[in-house]
Formats: structure tokens, sequence, C-alpha cells
């Protein structure tokens, strides 16, 4: 049994968990909404993710996969990132190796902007600003998100984060389909966000409905390239890799799309206008690339802003939070036992 020091400390603990701050339904949200509570957060974020692209440039793709597959199921709440590996592996896609590490990134940020400014800050609104940092930092355009979001008190449920359809083998005709139902009606959000691949690696798994149907010379390289190593990260951007600029659309250009969906956006008829004037001009890309990104942290949730600002980890809610520090001071309390009777 825990002594009465440790039962005071899990009862301090509860009671700031179940404090207004800490479990809350907030309706206003703005970009400006933590200009006067922790007015140094976008300095944190940006010096923390410029800091790790400096270190590891493929963790700016691992964050805008987060952000997606975060805000698209039912908006952005940082649900994403209480899934387990498995489901999340699914979600996110294969390329683990990225992704904890852009996921201890944004728990890195929340320790930080925490210790500066105390439990203001969701998990949800540091995966938007840091993605926002991360794009930037790479080359890419800024954009405006709505801030104040809370964080969600349960993983996304696994209809809302299965709904999306493959980005790697589904038609056109589905993407604009499932990208309606999230206020993304127009055709050019659907183009505009698969520009994010510009600075992504995908593992061959993911793509090897394109390559091993070796119909023209990219795809027979990228079958002899994945045959000689079936572990290698392939760039979803062979121009310009890690550059956020609009050389992907230059590259679907000459047929050198890797995912069966990136070819599918050149051979619509809906579509194909619109990757030809990305490809003509960056500008033109980053003006919706902009916009998209602004109406993607914007996806309706369904409950309505509701949840918490998780305190401890980004990547438990605070009563898991909770059940480990009482876990841990029992321990403790055991130890001290033993060394006392010893």
């Amino acid at each position: 049994m825990a002594s009465s020091s440790s039962m005071l400390a899990v009862l301090a603990t509860l009671a700031l968990l179940l404090s207004p701050a800490a479990s809350a339904l907030s309706s206003t949200l703005s970009p400006d909404f933590h200009a006067e509570t922790c007015p140094q957060l976008d300095g944190i974020v940006r010096a923390a993710v410029q800091a790790a692209l400096t270190s590891e440039i493929a963790i700016a793709a691992g964050l805008v996969r987060i952000y997606f597959h975060d805000c698209f199921p039912q908006g952005c709440d940082a649900s994403i990132l209480l899934n387990s590996t498995s489901s999340r592996e699914t979600a996110l896609g294969p390329n683990l190796s990225i992704q904890p590490r852009a996921m201890q990134l944004v728990e890195s940020i929340r320790s930080t902007a925490h210790a500066a400014c105390g439990p203001v800050v969701s998990c949800a609104d540091i995966t938007l600003l840091a993605t926002r940092a991360a794009v930037v930092a790479s080359g890419g355009p800024t954009f405006p998100v709505p801030l104040g979001n809370l964080d969600s008190l349960a993983p996304a449920s696994q209809d809302k984060v299965f709904d999306l359809p493959s980005p790697a083998t589904a038609s056109v005709a589905a993407l604009v389909q499932s990208f309606g139902t999230r206020g993304l009606g127009d055709v050019a959000d659907l183009v505009a966000l698969s520009g994010a691949h510009t600075i992504g690696r995908s593992q061959c798994g993911s793509f090897s409905d394109r390559s091993q149907r070796a119909d023209d010379t990219f795809s027979r390289k990228l079958a002899a390239n994945c045959s000689k190593n079936p572990d290698r990260l392939q760039n979803l951007d062979v121009i310009t890799p890690d550059l956020f600029d609009n050389g992907y659309y230059k590259a679907l250009g000459f047929n050198q799309g890797v995912f069966t969906s990136d070819m599918a956006l050149v051979k619509n008829k809906t579509t194909a206008p619109i990757v030809k004037q990305f490809a003509a001009s960056k500008d033109a890309f980053f003006a919706q690339f902009a916009k998209s990104m602004t109406k993607l942290a914007s996806v309706p949730k369904p409950a309505g802003n509701v949840g918490e600002i998780r305190r401890f980890s980004c990547l438990r809610t605070n009563a898991q939070s909770v059940v480990l520090i009482d876990t841990a001071v029992d321990a403790v309390d055991e130890e001290e036992g033993f060394a006392a009777s010893a």
C-alpha cells in the first residue's frame, strides 16, 4: 500500500487533472488563441523543429502525415497519437522508423511549452504548429491554423481511422468523394494535399501494385530497385526529395509518380490540368496548399471541441498517466519498505 505522502501526491495529481483547464468543452478556435497565455509558443515550436530537421529532414514528412491522419478522421484532436502501434501503422503507413521520431518531437515540444507557459497548449495544437514549421523550414509556404483544440480522451474510432481510401491505390473518384465528406470538396484540395509527397518517402510494399505492373520505364526502375533492396525507402519526389516545392508535379509530367494514385492525378481529365498548373507555377501550388491545409485543420469534430489538455504525455490521456504515476509510487513504497525491514 502507498504511504500517506505518496497518496497525497496522487491526490494532488488527480486534483490537477480534474481542474477546468484539464477537461473542458471549448468552441472558440483562433490562430491567435495562445497569444496571451503562451506568446513564446511559435518560437519554441520553430526552434525545436529546425533543430530536429537539421539532424533528420525526413521528420518533416512524418509530421505532415501525422497532421493529415489526425485531422481527417474526426478533426484535429491528437487522437492518432493515442492509437496502438498496430492501428497507427495501418493509419500512418509502415514507415515507423520516421513516425515515432516525429511523435517524440511533438511530445518534446509539449514538455518545453508547458515548462515555459504552464499546461495551456494541447498536443493537437502542437501537432498543427510543428507541421507548419516543418513545411516552412523545408521551403514551403506558411498557413494559418485554428488553435485552441482540445486533446481527445480516446483514440479515434476505427471506422473513422480507416475511412480514408488508400492514398497509394485509390482512384481519383474515391479520393474526391472521401475528401468531400470532410469539407475538402474542391478537387484542387486533393491535388494540392497530394503535393505533400514532395518531401515523402515510402517502402517498397506500399507501391508494389505500381512497380509490379512494370508498364513504363519508371515502374520497371522501381521494381528493379526494390528487387535489389526490398527495405529501401523510395523518394516520392524524385526531382527534389528534401525540398518542399513543386518538383512532385514536374515528376508526374514525366510519368515518375511512385503511387498508382499519383499517376491517376495525371490521367484524370479533372485533375490533370491542376497538376499541370502546379508543375508550371510553384506559387500557384503554394497558394492552394496553404488554403487546403487550413481547411484540413478545420475538419468538423462530431462532438465539438471536447476533451482535455494532456499534461504528462501526448501519447497518453491524463487518466492513463495517473495510473502510471500511482503504479510508480507503489513500486517506490515497496522498495522503501524492503529497505526499512532489511
